[in-house]
């Protein structure tokens, strides 16, 4: 990634070359100029929202006339990016199904056994000896010590896959969901709508600035609060900071982690802005209690007083105006 130095980035390279590593993950900084001819494989974690990226991502297998796969997840609500590379690229892109968990463990067995067959074709006459002297002493059947051996080469790693619970939205640990359920029987929104009325708006402290995209703070936000990326609303880029809609009522501890989440190297920071929205949001008006009602009557009075009222001295004279002079 663009964090890392660059000689430390060429280092990274040249052990990928020498096959000294498999898998790298990285992010666009490679989709241009990388050229290892070990690269089978291009696998597109988030889709790319231009269609340019996404060329130059799958360029990195199958160059120069060789072969190699690349494989995009795509989420429902991304079919319209799917589309756009398909125009692009004038070519239809193979829909994939996703291996069960009993695919990927029958995959793993094979491999197991076949690392057994590989190990029997070199010289094991010192391990033979030492299993033999082992069953002689412990009267234990052979199938057994061999199942052993298997388990001490597995080491803690356990062989076989267990099937993964379904991540639960943010709501489920709050009581019922039906309300939601039943907006949905009732059928799919309409194209281009959008209901964010069960949901709240969530600052993070990232932004254009660092170079983030959606595809990231999905990314993160999906991983670090174990959501499908269905439940993740509306995202917001600005200069230097981006908004998401999640589903709301958001448990403390999971908000506290999210606030330490990195994204493109910066911490997400996230806040709840649903109420300064609203606040911003409020037309200017007058007060309903006061609508309609006259003036309060001191203002009155005050702008009476100047125009109208006669000054002190005048109200003198026209008193003194009737009566007789004393002289006559």
């Amino acid at each position: 990634n663009g964090d890392i130095a660059q000689n430390q980035r060429e280092r990274i390279v040249d052990q990928l070359k020498r096959g000294k590593i498999d898998i790298l993950v990285a992010t666009d900084v490679v989709a241009r100029g990388l050229d290892v001819e070990r690269i089978s494989h291009v696998i597109n974690y988030d889709i790319p929202h231009d269609t340019e990226s996404y060329v130059h991502r799958i360029g990195r297998t199958g160059r120069a006339g060789r072969k190699g796969d690349a494989i995009l997840f795509v989420a429902p609500r991304e079919k319209r990016l799917l589309g756009s590379i398909e125009r692009a690229t004038k070519q239809k892109i193979e829909m994939m199904e996703l291996p069960s968990t009993k695919d990927i463990n029958d995959q793993r067995v094979a491999r197991f056994q076949q690392q057994i067959t590989d190990t029997l074709a070199t010289d094991c006459a010192f391990y033979q000896t030492v299993v033999e002297q082992y069953q002689e002493q412990n009267e234990v059947p052979a199938i057994e010590i061999a199942a052993a051996l298997a388990k001490l080469a597995q080491g803690d790693q356990p062989l076989l896959l267990k099937d993964a619970p379904r991540s639960k939205k943010i709501r489920d640990d709050r009581g019922d969901n039906t309300g939601r359920r039943g907006r949905s029987e009732r059928g799919e929104r309409s194209k281009g709508s959008f209901d964010d009325s069960d949901k709240d708006t969530y600052r993070l402290e990232v932004g254009h600035a660092h170079k983030v995209k959606p595809g990231n703070i999905m990314g993160a936000i999906a991983n670090e609060a174990g959501l499908d990326s269905a439940d993740i609303g509306r995202i917001k880029i600005y200069d230097d900071y981006s908004t998401i809609d999640l589903p709301e009522g958001m448990p403390k501890d999971l908000f506290m982690k999210l606030k330490g989440v990195r994204v493109a190297g910066e911490r997400l920071d996230i806040s709840l802005v649903n109420d300064q929205y609203k606040k911003s949001s409020k037309p200017k008006r007058r007060d309903a209690d006061t609508a309609g009602k006259p003036k309060p009557k001191k203002r009155k009075s005050l702008s009476k007083s100047k125009s109208d009222k006669p000054r002190k001295k005048d109200r003198h004279r026209d008193r003194d105006r009737g009566k007789p002079n004393k002289k006559d």
